[in-house]
């Protein structure tokens, strides 16, 4: 965000689940309590509300304005969490963003792959675990490569980026990809960045650009 800043690009940074009043209520909901408190298909029914409720009450007048939109999360993340993670059918699935999205997608999507060990390792660092984190390894293992896959089916809206490295090569590696997909200039910030985990960001322009964030922080779908 500090790089658009510094580029005169106006920008919104939101997340999901969440965003909005309602889908923060949503978000506590599915964060909180054990691993099973929802099956998978409650799970996408509460995640596709709230992001409707994100999209029209924060999205999308944030582009009416002009502004990027930079989400840490998206629609993506569902079918890599639910879909592939959890077993929903990506075909329902589908049919659930439709319904509540139409054909609104993200001009980016920036997925930030690296080993399930050290995903974990970075999160459990950040803060206590929420329920989707202490789900079992298999999960997490079908779970990247979920978004693998989604970012192989997709090459032209997503972009696959090695997070395992060092804080600075993967800001830098996101920021090269904003400019060779929106042919802007975004400098890295002038001081070093703090050593913390990696996050994921997206940016765009006319219409919303939101990120899916895989492997450094697992968190919701």
């Amino acid at each position: 965000m500090a790089a658009l800043d510094r580029a005169g690009i106006p920008a919104r940074a939101t997340r999901e689940p969440g965003g909005s009043p309602g889908a923060e209520a949503i978000r506590r909901l599915l964060l909180e309590g054990e691993g099973e408190r929802w099956d998978a298909v409650s799970e996408a029914l509460l995640l596709v509300a709230a992001r409707y409720d994100h999209s029209t009450r924060v999205i999308a007048p944030a582009l009416d304005e002009g502004a990027w939109v930079v989400s840490d999360r998206f629609a993506d993340s569902t079918m890599a969490y639910q879909g592939y993670g959890r077993g929903v059918a990506l075909e329902d699935l589908a049919f659930l963003q439709r319904f509540a999205l139409g054909e609104f997608t993200p001009d980016l999507t920036v997925i930030l792959d690296l080993p399930v060990e050290i995903g974990l390792a970075r999160a459990a660092a950040r803060s206590p675990a929420d329920r989707f984190e202490r789900l079992d390894r298999d999960f997490h293992e079908r779970l990247r490569q979920g978004f693998r896959q989604i970012a192989a089916d997709n090459p032209t809206r997503c972009a696959l980026i090695d997070a395992s490295g060092d804080l600075q090569t993967v800001h830098r590696a996101v920021l090269d990809t904003i400019e060779h997909r929106f042919g802007v200039a975004v400098a890295p910030h002038p001081d070093p960045l703090p050593a913390s985990g990696a996050r994921e960001d997206a940016t765009k322009a006319p219409r919303p650009t939101c990120g899916e964030r895989e492997g450094p922080a697992p968190t919701g779908g």
